[in-house]
């Protein structure tokens, strides 16, 4: 499976090195009571609260872990190998788009707690995706203004709260209008998106995941989470599946199985015959001579 990809390969070793350091650092938690290690891996920061290495806690932070590994996977793993199809001004200017801002989640490991420059940062690169996909999906998208709209309202408004939060400014409820905003935006392209066959159901399933997993997280996962840090990293993780659904989205566009197959000509048809045959007619009787 590996090869079948551009840079499965290299994927493939980064991921699983990821994959073995979280269960090594699970296993010396466990064995020794020091989380420090395993809550650099997920968490991405510095211990800062008392917690302690019970299974319950050990198990949360490999949850953690599972999305920013299948991130790892599928962002770095590329298109699939072979000849991409030749591709439109509009499409490509999507991809550029569509990485630009699945990778802006790698900002994540290095600043964590998203701060306001990098919450700014993220929501302009989706503003481009939000104002690039209508023209891809063309008649497929139902309701494109409403979708431009509730868009440039998600990720325009994430703009402005992130700098009034800096400042701090009390927008009320324009917060909740943002994810308002984005919730119609990503119910609509994901409705376009499934029923368009250069993205795989696969992917839509990534983008369905990532718009309802975060949610359930916030909701329930207080029940399963002792330490506030982790509750919270716990919900990042599950939002880094918007990451895999962008770069999913941006490697199907490049998919060497959407080119446009050549159709084979029909061998040529015999020409049509007038009808059959007539018999000729018998001759009739010979005429006298005139004397």
């Amino acid at each position: 499976m590996p090869r079948h990809h551009r840079l499965g390969v290299p994927a493939l070793l980064v991921t699983a090195l990821y994959v073995a350091a979280l269960l090594i650092t699970a296993a010396l938690a466990l064995t020794t009571g020091d989380l420090a290690p395993l809550w650099r891996l997920t968490v991405f920061a510095q211990v800062e609260e008392v917690v302690e290495a019970t299974p319950q806690n050990v198990a949360t932070m490999l949850l953690i872990g599972a999305p920013w590994a299948c991130a790892l996977w599928v962002c770095l793993r590329g298109p699939r190998a072979g000849t991409p199809p030749e591709p439109t001004a509009q499409a490509q200017r999507l991809r550029v788009a569509l990485y630009a801002a699945a990778a802006a989640w790698l900002l994540y490991p290095i600043a964590p707690g998203w701060p306001w420059w990098a919450v700014a940062l993220d929501s302009l690169l989706m503003l481009a995706v939000v104002l690039l996909f209508p023209p891809v999906l063309g008649d497929g998208l139902e309701y494109a203004g409403v979708a431009r709209v509730a868009g440039v309202l998600a990720y325009g408004g994430g703009v402005v709260v992130a700098l009034t939060d800096e400042l701090g400014v009390d927008l009320g409820l324009f917060s909740l209008l943002c994810a308002l905003g984005q919730l119609v935006w990503m119910v609509l392209v994901l409705r376009a998106q499934r029923w368009d066959g250069r993205w795989p159901f696969v992917t839509y399933l990534y983008g369905i995941t990532s718009l309802v997993l975060p949610m359930l997280v916030l909701a329930v996962g207080w029940m399963l989470v002792d330490a506030g840090s982790l509750y919270y990293s716990l919900a990042a993780a599950a939002g880094v599946l918007m990451a895999t659904w962008l770069a999913r989205s941006a490697h199907d566009l490049a998919d060497p199985r959407n080119r446009p197959v050549t159709p084979v000509p029909l061998p040529t048809e015999p020409a049509a015959s007038a009808g059959p045959a007539q018999p000729d007619e018998p001759a009739g009787p010979a005429e006298p001579a005139t004397p």
